[in-house]
């Protein structure tokens, strides 16, 4: 592999960062799915709230169709998703034909979720080719830089989001030590001094949420 060009660099790290945005607010969605149909309320509402995206579904029943299968809504899971499939096309030589076709495979599976009156075994099978697509690159990407960029991407949305909800601390500091040597190795421009800070917010007992976000944001 020779050298990284900032185009292949960007897109290796968006790859990373649509991968984890699709698999964790998949899992919110599918874990939360069942109790939004029997509730009485609008526990969507938070939802919308806490991930930062505009509230234009009106009811329950509008979100839990339109949010993760609406392609004309840039915050819908399956657009994000779109947006992986869309870099891995382009990065196929860089990551292999196998692991572009687990990203094929999400999107089919997420096409016929869209088309079904019981989505949550075609999203399961989402998450499952997702999870597929990282071990696959982890087992036959050559290259450890491109492997420490899409992870830098997976690891720096994965706090982004984890702050967002309110996670526990434990569980947020945790996913920030594994972050920092990806960031390192990746060979990206970073600055170490967010690093540090970011670690050290993150093992506070009460995390300042919001700062993290802020500072995931612009680690880069």
């Amino acid at each position: 592999m020779g050298i990284i060009s900032l185009e292949q660099a960007d897109r290796l790290y968006w790859l990373g960062r649509y991968t984890e945005r699709v698999y964790t607010t998949l899992r919110m969605f599918c874990q939360s799915f069942d109790v939004m149909i029997d509730e009485l309320g609008d526990s969507y509402r938070e939802f919308c709230k806490k991930l930062d995206i505009p509230d234009s579904y009106g009811d329950k029943a509008a979100f839990l169709k339109q949010y993760p299968f609406d392609c004309e809504n840039p915050d819908s899971i399956i657009s994000n998703l779109d947006r992986a499939y869309g870099n891995a096309v382009v990065l196929r030589e860089s990551i292999g034909s196998e692991a572009l076709s687990y990203i094929q495979l999400a999107v089919y599976e997420m096409n016929k979720a869209s088309a079904s009156k019981a989505p949550l075994i075609e999203l399961q099978h989402v998450i499952d080719d997702l999870l597929a697509f990282w071990g696959i690159a982890d087992d036959q990407i050559d290259s450890e830089q491109i492997r420490n960029i899409i992870k830098a991407g997976k690891r720096i949305e994965r706090i982004d989001l984890y702050a967002r909800l309110g996670a526990g601390g434990k569980e947020l500091a945790r996913e920030v030590h594994r972050m920092i040597p990806r960031v390192e190795r990746s060979g990206l421009e970073y600055e170490p001094d967010k690093l540090t800070l970011l670690k050290d917010l993150a093992e506070e007992t009460e995390p300042d949420y919001y700062r993290i976000v802020r500072l995931a944001e612009t680690i880069l």
